[in-house]
């Protein structure tokens, strides 16, 4: 049996959800916003279903529900908020305003974010920048689940990264990880006793594995083998680097109940196009590549499920619904 739930019920949820495990009202809403959009675009992995980490990850202290985000300005074009070991969200939503204000002032901003949780879909971020007529580049680091190149030992996180553009209507949005996928869909596959693609992840002695159980003892493997890793640095330099967070291999697990705040970073770099004309530019661009009819371009598949989601609601089964009651969620 399955319900259908309005964007408005799925943030509801989602925030009375957080309260109840220990959010505090601040960062709850700004939780449950994300969630609310992760649902909207079809990211179910990252949406209602991750709220069994967020709280449980609230209730043994790995995310301070309470936490005060602090924003500082280093730099005119430099910002940096101090998540105080909360989510990611608040954080960001406590420096967005600021970052937008610098990138329009001098062309381009960046805002640094520490000491905080994982932030989950990075478009969600790039995508408010796009929509303000702003190019955004975001890079997250992770907890280490991801081997380097010819190694066997986690020490990279999934490390994703973003781009976002604006265009003439919903704005051109990559959204990608350093992984061949990410931790969430291991567990879940594992939950579920599914097989895995074998591209995804290496057993613990560094072979691929089909089977997810196997592949949470060992590592996920990188996108595109030695660049998957390459790029894992990169973001690793970029997202806790600059920001003076944990390095992934020294955070805390975020795929159990031990070690304490992760305290991981992210770093986002809006630009300001100085060309009038760039969206319609971007819209040239992308109709080019459509030549061919197979061609997609990034980002279309979201918005169009927000379409649907925003005119029908979307589906939830039993099972999850389940889930959100045990949580704390008025369903």
């Amino acid at each position: 049996m399955t319900l259908s739930l309005s964007l408005d019920q799925v943030e509801d949820i989602a925030r009375q959800c957080l309260v109840a495990c220990g959010a505090s009202g601040a960062q709850a809403a700004a939780v449950a916003r994300s969630i609310r959009d992760a649902e909207a675009e079809g990211t179910r992995g990252i949406g209602l279903e991750y709220l069994q980490w967020y709280c449980g990850h609230l209730r043994v202290g790995k995310i301070a529900g309470h936490a005060e985000p602090v924003l500082s300005q280093p730099a005119p074009g430099s910002l940096l908020v101090d998540a105080a070991d909360g989510f990611a969200h608040p954080a960001y939503e406590a420096g967005e305003a600021a970052l937008i204000e610098a990138a329009q002032r001098q062309g381009i901003a960046a805002l640094g974010i520490t000491n905080a949780y994982a932030c989950g879909v990075l478009g969600y971020f790039t995508a408010r920048l796009a929509r303000q007529g702003l190019v955004a580049l975001m890079f997250a680091n992770a907890s280490s689940t991801m081997a380097p190149w010819g190694g066997r030992k986690a020490f990279f996180g999934t490390n994703p990264w973003s781009m976002a553009a604006p265009r003439a209507g919903a704005p051109l949005i990559l959204d990608a990880s350093s992984s061949a996928t990410a931790y969430v869909n291991l567990a879940n596959a594992a939950a579920r006793n599914d097989p895995i693609p074998p591209h995804w992840a290496l057993d613990a002695e560094g072979q691929p594995t089909t089977d997810p159980h196997e592949a949470l003892k060992g590592t996920i493997a990188p996108a595109g083998g030695h660049k998957g890793s390459a790029l894992a640095l990169m973001v690793e330099l970029l997202a806790a680097g600059l920001t003076g967070a944990n390095w992934s291999h020294k955070a805390s697990s975020l795929g159990d109940d031990l070690g304490g705040p992760p305290r991981l970073g992210q770093t986002i770099i809006a630009i300001q196009p100085g060309d009038a004309g760039f969206a319609a530019r971007i819209e040239g661009l992308l109709e080019d590549m459509q030549d061919e009819p197979s061609v997609r371009v990034p980002g279309d598949r979201r918005h169009a499920n927000r379409r649907q989601a925003e005119a029908e609601g979307v589906l939830v089964d039993d099972v999850l619904m389940g889930q959100l009651r045990t949580l704390g969620g008025n369903v």
